[in-house]
């Protein structure tokens, strides 16, 4: 297949490498689009997979393209397609401002529940009625440890205990959090409010993954967090 059109809307870390995923221009009745998630026919997606020929991670929102050669349904992960990452993506254009907006509202999930709790399919798109969360970071490890929890209508997702929150493993959230916790053995807890104080954030969207099986279970989590107005943060390639 040549190469194809994909928005980002997640670039995140796994424990082995990174993970992309993004829609398509495809029709798909409770998300708008079809999401896909590109993976490698062997092995773990890299970090110099999803870096541009120019050395720019990409981001969500960057419009790319990539080659995706065939699906490779493995359910709950139906998106997964296999992808030729031979050639870098080459980023062809980005969605900013209020087309941004506009399609963050039109392409929210009309059943998340399929991925939530039923895990039919692994990729969703939300807009949470509130959310609270967490940095910590250690600072013997420089580990960062970022975690949301979520209201979605009558159902709230607070993740594992004793942790709190489901993790996140956005680039760029978990940057924001290098950046906000103090160093050394530091941590920040924070709500909705607080996000806007300190940095304007009056929405937040988030995409929800379903992780690879562990003992036959799967766990959502957080792959993406997209705000309203975005957020500033520097990914780096040494402390994802």
């Amino acid at each position: 297949m040549p190469a194809q059109e994909i928005l980002i809307l997640a670039v995140t870390r796994m424990q082995a490498g990174v993970c992309l995923a993004g829609m398509i221009q495809e029709p798909y009745p409770v998300t708008g689009l079809r999401w896909v998630r590109p993976v490698r026919e062997y092995g773990h997606v890299l970090l110099g997979d999803v870096t541009t020929s120019e050395g720019t991670v990409l981001r969500p929102f960057d419009v790319v393209e990539l080659c995706l050669t065939r699906p490779h349904p493995a359910p709950p992960h139906i998106e997964d397609w296999i992808t030729d990452f031979k050639q870098r993506p080459r980023l062809a254009r980005r969605l900013e401002g209020e087309r941004l907006i506009k399609f963050l509202q039109k392409h929210l999930d009309r059943a998340p529940e399929d991925v939530l709790q039923r895990q039919e399919r692994s990729l969703c798109l939300l807009k949470p009625d509130w959310v609270k969360g967490a940095f910590r970071l250690d600072g013997y490890t420089a580990n960062l440890d970022a975690r949301l929890s979520f209201g979605l209508g009558p159902r709230q997702y607070l993740g594992s205990i004793p942790k709190g929150g489901l993790a996140v493993t956005d680039l760029r959230w978990r940057a924001l959090g290098r950046s906000w916790v103090p160093a050394g053995d530091g941590w920040i807890d924070f709500d909705q409010g607080d996000l806007e104080a300190r940095f304007g954030i009056q929405e937040i969207y988030l995409a929800v993954g379903l992780t690879r099986s562990h003992e036959g279970s799967y766990w959502p989590i957080i792959i993406g967090v997209h705000t309203i107005p975005d957020y500033q943060a520097v990914v780096d390639p040494d402390n994802l």
